[in-house]
């Protein structure tokens, strides 16, 4: 997860999972998506300035057991036979400076929904920042439930930490 001098790499890796509790569920999405053996920290929506946005599935389940792990992170479950967990993490960042920008989150049942919130969620916020933004993209992850828990969840992955 290496990125140029003074830039931060984010990237965006997801999963899906089952399980007889939420909890296993989302730890089988967690292990889905790379990530499972992280200690979580929940960032708000904020892209720093020179970050490198990235879509890739990232596979971290056997390094660093243990560190801290910061995201922003869309979750979703579900326990009805036949509907779907949808998860969305959408972002836009600014036209003239490199990496600014935010990150918006939302689930629900369906893609269409979840996309729509994102979008309006994101025109909102811009709407009162000075800069211009560019495209707004959305990475989505979605489980039918077949029996207990499904989850789907979506992350972006900005560093991790030991504890030192």
């Amino acid at each position: 997860m290496k990125a140029g001098k003074d830039e931060m790499k984010i990237s965006i890796t997801w999963g899906v999972g089952e399980g007889e509790t939420r909890i296993a569920a989302f730890d089988n999405a967690l292990c889905n998506a790379g990530i499972a053996n992280y200690n979580l920290i929940k960032l708000s929506s904020v892209i720093p300035e020179n970050s490198d946005v990235v879509i890739e599935k990232v596979d971290r389940n056997e390094i660093e057991h243990g560190h801290k792990l910061y995201v922003v992170l869309a979750e979703c479950f579900e326990t009805k036979p036949g509907k779907k967990a949808v998860a969305g993490l959408g972002w836009v960042t600014a036209n003239h400076i490199k990496g600014k920008g935010i990150f918006v989150e939302h689930f629900g049942n369906e893609r269409k929904e979840v996309a729509d919130y994102i979008e309006k969620t994101i025109r909102s916020m811009t709407s009162y920042r000075p800069e211009e933004h560019g495209k707004i993209r959305i990475r989505f992850a979605e489980k039918e439930c077949t029996g207990d828990v499904a989850c789907a969840l979506v992350v972006a992955v900005y560093k991790s930490e030991g504890w030192e």
